[in-house]
């Protein structure tokens, strides 16, 4: 019986463990609090629970080495640390991470050890690159080329659970999408490279109906213009990875992010107590001063502006005290907005993950889209966590029965790699729509 290492027992583990049991392997979750992997695990004999930090480079040896398999779930940062005890000890690795530089690094090595190092076995990176490359690759066997590519993702609470002011809840970590927030962007518009800094992120969006779903803002995500050579792209002019959202989000971060909310460091002179004594210090408004209103007028804005009651909504205005355990604003908004934006146990979140392509073949176009709608059980798994663990959990099967075979530092856009774990994502109800309309 093959062994499966999981590091890791957060949001998104628990399908992953499910999974890997009920195909016959040998699984050990090791995590920071035994009680979560325990949690997972549940009574299953061939589980197993362990205490573990990631400071324990030794204990993280020995379990490497006792497995067939180590599934990092860890932040990115740490992932090099398991790669390199897998290079040690000749075992494969999945991740559901981007690829790093120092991740990337390890290739060579792996290859010289054919060993799998399989990352960005996830949603997104994951799913969007696999379900992509199908398409793709099947528009080059009937002769046709891509000159237009777009692909979106937004993981969102289901339409009846969006009923806060922001439009917006959390099914996993929200550190993660608050610093996202910061990121600059960069994509490929007709032949023309289009970039904006981090605090032009969400001045730079669009309404986008997306056909039998409904309609979100969508937002670029990061630098797009690499996956043009990624996905073989060579006659896309247009090359565009973005983000859905709920109408409003984006006016309502990009004022957040004016503010100065998402900083990692403590304000320069601060010594407040409050949310509402770190909005003056940051809008700078006197004691007196109507606070919403100081802050409206700091930004451009009507007092009576959405965004401003949206912030009222939040506490930001209230006299709650500030978290003694944290010293700069962005972890202060973190604790705010997990007390006020976490998704409900009576309610659900939905993926909704939508591609957009234009093939060009001799003396015709097609516009072919690929949509994937998934929801969450109620009381049950988040779809967050299905879409991320899922495709992990296969690809860690595929590996460990020969399937998959690929050596090397990798992500699924190869029809070895996308295919099976596609296929088997099929069989449990994870699954695209496509048209195709001729022009």
């Amino acid at each position: 019986m093959k062994k499966v290492l999981v590091l890791g027992a957060g949001l998104v583990a628990r399908p992953m463990v499910v999974y890997l049991l009920e195909h016959g392997f040998k699984v050990t979750v090791a995590s920071r609090t035994v009680s979560k992997a325990k949690a997972l695990i549940g009574k299953d004999k061939n589980g197993k629970a362990v205490a573990w930090t990631v400071e324990q480079g030794d204990a993280l040896r020995k379990m490497v080495k006792d497995h067939d398999l180590a599934v990092s779930l860890l932040p990115y940062t740490y992932h090099v640390q398991v790669a390199s005890a897998c290079l040690e000890f000749n075992k494969h690795l999945v991740t559901t991470s981007y690829v790093s530089d120092a991740m990337r690094a390890l290739d060579k090595k792996a290859k010289a050890k054919h060993l799998v190092f399989l990352n960005e076995a996830g949603l997104d990176p994951g799913i969007d690159h696999m379900s992509a490359m199908r398409i793709i690759h099947s528009v080059e066997k009937r002769g046709g080329k891509v000159t237009s590519f777009r692909s979106t993702t937004g993981a969102l609470q289901a339409f009846e659970a969006n009923n806060n002011p922001f439009g917006y809840k959390f099914s996993w970590a929200p550190r993660g999408v608050l610093l996202a927030s910061k990121n600059p962007s960069k994509w490929l518009e007709n032949g023309k490279i289009r970039e904006y800094p981090g605090e032009q992120l969400f001045e730079n969006y669009r309404i986008e109906n997306v056909p039998g779903v409904g309609a979100f803002e969508n937002y670029p995500n990061r630098n797009s213009v690499p996956y043009k050579d990624i996905y073989g792209l060579k006659h896309a002019k247009t090359v565009y990875r973005g983000t859905f959202r709920m109408p409003g989000w984006c006016e309502t971060m990009r004022n957040i992010v004016a503010l100065g909310l998402l900083e990692e460091k403590a304000p320069r002179g601060f010594k407040g107590k409050t949310y509402a004594d770190l909005l003056r210090h940051l809008v700078k408004a006197k004691p007196k001063d109507d606070l919403p209103a100081a802050t409206a007028k700091f930004l451009g804005l009507k007092p009576y502006a959405t965004v401003i009651k949206r912030l009222e909504w939040l506490g930001l205005f209230s006299e709650k005290p500030l978290p003694k355990d944290r010293d700069n604003p962005l972890d202060w908004m973190n604790v705010l907005t997990l007390e006020k934006m976490t998704l409900g146990k009576k309610e659900r979140d939905m993926i909704v993950m939508h591609h957009e392509f234009t093939a060009e073949f001799k003396g015709k176009k097609e516009s072919i889209t690929s949509t994937l709608l998934d929801f969450g059980e109620i009381g049950g798994d988040t779809s967050i966590a299905r879409t991320v663990s899922l495709p992990a959990a296969i690809a860690v099967r595929m590996i460990l029965e020969g399937k998959i075979t690929q050596a090397g530092v990798s992500i699924p856009v190869s029809p070895g790699i996308y295919n099976p774990i596609l296929n088997e994502l099929s069989k449990i109800g994870i699954n695209f729509k496509e048209e195709t309309k001729r022009q």
